[in-house]
This record gives structure tokens, sequence and C-alpha cells, in this order.
């Protein structure tokens, strides 16, 4: 199916625009070029109609205005980076704390989720894709050499969503890639998530201080409120958790050439599955914790964990803790990420 395309406004003098991808099953996966932003993933429902099981807003200023970064690529680093510095081949890089004023979150002030990627939409295998692509300069947020990424984004046959990320630079740099979206799978402005079932496949995942930086050790899952290693309801134990979960589990050792399973999530009510699949070592669990009744699309609020978040990534602050697997790219080499959210319904 041709993948449709619509301008929908212009950020800094720059056209952005709306990509449509839709499979012969009927779900439809709608992105932005600002940010490279997925803002619906609608599935079909019994009645014939669709629910849309992402977060997002209707107009490109909640994109640009927003602070919860839904939908969209983050980069060049994801997650947190302590004290928005770190050293690397003797010299100390010095990055924006934009959040709360101590720490690097989501690559800083002007991430690659404030920008307008180029788009060329695209057919792979029979399905509907759109190649995004951007460059980040040399100190682009305080960051070395010249970045080149690409993310690849295709809605399969077997309701799959995948995102191929790829990146090159000509000075060695940290890199780590990922995808900010929110899911509801009961229908985004649906309530909490609290009753979803969550599953995920790691023994270990990294306890962190009061800023939410990894202390440098993995911990065992095992006997506490941590351990998703079988279903549990994302709010049965979440009190017992301070803040909520917004925490990295440690999937594999290193990246792997292929995805592997990560993480699983039914929503009872609707019996609809999200299965998670990724090359990344590590995957952030995050409730919600910080929604608070933000106005969203179709006139929905979204309420303290209204939504989860399930980011493949490196290690948060990998770039500080040299015990974590290395998040350095160097010139000459491909970074290559590919993460696939399987939809059941």
């Amino acid at each position: 199916m041709a993948v449709e395309g619509t301008e929908i406004g212009e950020f800094e003098d720059q056209s952005v625009e709306q990509l449509t991808l839709e499979n012969h099953n009927g779900v439809t996966a709608r992105f932005i070029t600002y940010g490279a932003t997925l803002t619906a993933l609608q599935l079909p429902t019994g009645a014939g109609e669709r629910v849309n099981v992402t977060l997002g807003y209707d107009h490109l200023e909640g994109y640009v205005n927003g602070a919860c970064f839904f939908g969209c690529m983050v980069g060049r680093f994801a997650n947190r980076i302590a004290g928005g510095r770190f050293s690397l081949a003797g010299r100390t890089f010095t990055l924006p704390c934009n959040e709360d004023g101590i720490n690097t979150l989501h690559g800083g002030d002007r991430g690659l989720d404030k920008i307008v990627w180029d788009s060329e939409p695209a057919t792979i295998d029979g399905n509907d894709a759109v190649r995004f692509q951007c460059q980040s300069p040399d100190g682009d947020q305080g960051f070395p050499g010249n970045l080149a990424v690409a993310v690849t984004c295709v809605l399969t046959g077997r309701n799959e969503l995948v995102f191929s990320y790829e990146a090159e630079t000509d000075q060695p740099t940290p890199v780590n890639l990922t995808n900010h979206a929110y899911w509801n799978l009961a229908g985004a402005g649906n309530g909490n998530v609290l009753d979803h079932q969550m599953t995920i496949q790691a023994a270990q995942y990294l306890p962190v201080d009061d800023n939410l930086i990894p202390i440098n050790e993995l911990r065992d899952v095992a006997g506490t409120p941590m351990d998703f290693t079988e279903a549990h309801a994302i709010g049965e134990r979440i009190g017992a958790v301070a803040g909520g979960y917004d925490h990295c589990y440690a999937v594999q050792p290193t990246r792997s050439a292929a995805p592997v399973p990560c993480a699983e999530v039914a929503d009872p009510a609707s019996t609809r599955r999200m299965i998670v699949a990724s090359t990344e070592p590590g995957v952030q669990f995050y409730s919600g914790n910080f929604l608070d009744n933000e106005a969203g699309a179709n006139g929905q609020v979204y309420p303290r964990h209204g939504a989860f978040c399930l980011e493949t990534q490196q290690f948060p602050d990998c770039v500080n803790q040299p015990s974590f697997p290395s998040a350095i790219l160097q010139p000459g080499e491909i970074y290559r990420h590919e993460t696939v959210y399987e939809f059941i319904f």
C-alpha cells in the first residue's frame, strides 16, 4: 500500500510532513518528520473501528512545546548522563543539564527529537515503510563528531512495527538511540495501565540513586518488586518502588546481531498484547510516573501512569560507568540497532 504523506505545518521555516503506513490487516502507524515521531498506532477492533494505543497530540505545537517526549526518536544519547559531562580520549565534554539542572536527558535541550528529519517513503518486502535521516554536527549539544543518523520504520503484515537504526561518525562519540513511544493497550486516554500484565525477560536490573542515575552495579530482580520474569500487573507492587518504575533492565550482556525477546505486555480487558524484541542490552521500563493530566489528542487527558514505555537502549550513563557495555561509536564503524514491537489483537 502506498505511504501517504501530507504537510501539517512548519517548524523554523521547515515544512513538517505527516506520513501514514498501513498494512492489509487494517493496522496504521502515523509519523511526523518533526522528531521522526510516532504520533498514532491504530489497531482494528471487533466493532469494525480502530483504537489508538500510543499517546500523542492533535497538533504539531503539542510536540514542539511538550515535555513528555511522546513517540519521538531520542538521541544522540537516550536516557541520562550524570552531571551533563563525560570524558573520552583524554577530553571532558560538557552537555546541557536539561533535567532539573542535574543531568542530561535524551540528548540535551535540542536533541534529535527537536529537529525536522528528512523522510523518504519506501516499500520493504511489500510492507509500507519510511526512512528518516538527519545530520547532527560536531559540537551539537556538546557531543563530538559529525553524526549521520538514519531510522527506517516498517509496518509489516504480521502487525509488527520495526525500528532499524543506523549511525556513522567522523570522531569517537557516544551514540544511544531509541524511540520514546508511550503505550496504553486499552487505548490512549483510557485510564491508567496499572492493570496491564508486564513480563520482562531480564534477571537483573540497574538500581539508581535519587537522581535516577545507575549506581554502577547490576542487581538481581528475584524476590523484589522489580521482578517481571513472570507476568505481574504493573500496579501490583508499584507502591514499593520509590517514584514508580523508571529503571533499565539488563536483557543481555551486549548488543546482539538480531533482535531477541525482551518484554511482553497484555491488557486483560481488551486481550491486546504487545511483544518487544531488540538487539540492545537494556530496556528502560517507565510507568508514566511524571504524566500529570497531560492534555493529549482528541480531547483526552493522560493521568499519572496513563501509559508505559519500553525504551530499548544501551545502559544509562554508560559513558561514565566503564563496567557497563560501551556506547562509543568509532569512525569507520556503523551503529546498528533494531527493535520490533509486535501487536496481537
